[in-house]
């Protein structure tokens, strides 16, 4: 079970450098930095809905426990991804925690958990159908 989800989370990597590649590319020309990034923060969200609706459509979890856990493990593999991957980049650590902080406007922190609770979310949606 937990390969099947592990495997299903890794396209979550392109859906989010694709939409960073929007951000720099289209938003950045119109906006400011802050602004881009806040559209770039819903627009993932958005991404990543229809995504991982699709995929607790295609492999539903087995209960809510279960897409509790799956939720849970997407945010360990989220968030170890974009620190690991921002580090290896040699992005410093208060640059990346920059990102997080809601009193300058950054809302970054709702994309992983949007990705701890979306499967939980559309579990209950399909099941209560």
């Amino acid at each position: 079970m937990w390969l099947k989800y592990f495997l299903a989370w890794l396209p979550m990597i392109v859906l989010a450098v694709t939409n960073g590649a929007l951000r720099q590319g289209v938003y950045l020309k119109y906006t400011g930095e802050l602004r881009a990034h806040q559209i770039s923060t819903v627009t993932l969200i958005l991404f990543f809905a229809v995504y991982i609706h699709y995929i607790i459509r295609k492999f539903p979890p087995a209960n809510s426990l279960q897409a509790i856990l799956v939720g849970l493990m997407w945010l360990l593999l989220t968030v170890a991804f974009e620190f690991g991957f921002g580090r290896m980049r040699g992005v410093s650590w208060s640059t990346l925690l920059h990102d997080y902080n809601l009193a300058d406007g950054r809302i970054w922190i709702l994309i992983p958990v949007w990705v701890a609770i979306a499967p939980y979310i559309f579990f209950r949606i399909q099941t209560s159908r």
